[in-house]
């Protein structure tokens, strides 16, 4: 793991469960300039108990009887991963009407594993690092400053 360093004209895409930034870069590798070229925000997600029908439900042993507990279904869990899904379409667009050659992911581990899932191969070939952290609610300089600073997976 080496620092991480973003070229000029290098995307880097910041994201969460509810929000993905795809920035630009217009400054140089050392002194990055991350500019915002498109926001995606998640639609409203509601509480669990106005989502679901009912109480979780219990399964029944015919064998001997006994009883057990059913999950209940993560509904904000599920609406993370749709949006990662429609985030990770967004990054192929991008990488496919754009003169890109080097991309970089930010986001919590289980976001990255959701675009990694639903990137395509061109796409994918262009990831060139991947950093597990959640940065969406800092401010852009910061982000540049943490990004800099970060030891990230990285392909060269």
């Amino acid at each position: 793991m080496t620092a991480l360093r973003i070229p000029n004209n290098g995307r880097v895409v910041v994201g969460d469960g509810r929000k993905a930034l795809l920035l630009r870069n217009e400054g140089d590798a050392l002194y990055p300039n991350l500019v915002v070229s498109e926001t995606l925000q998640a639609p409203e997600n509601l509480a669990t108990a106005a989502q679901g029908a009912d109480a979780p439900g219990r399964a029944f042993s015919s064998a001997d009887g006994r009883r057990s507990a059913v999950e209940q279904t993560d509904w904000h869990r599920l609406a993370e991963s749709a949006f990662a899904r429609k985030v990770a379409l967004a990054i192929d667009q991008l990488c496919q009407g754009a003169d890109v050659h080097w991309l970089a992911l930010v986001a919590p581990p289980h976001i990255l594993s959701e675009w990694r899932d639903h990137l395509g191969d061109q796409t994918r070939k262009l990831v060139k690092a991947e950093l597990p952290k959640e940065l969406t609610k800092h401010p852009i300089y910061k982000i540049e400053r943490m990004l800099t600073q970060a030891r990230a997976r990285q392909d060269r």
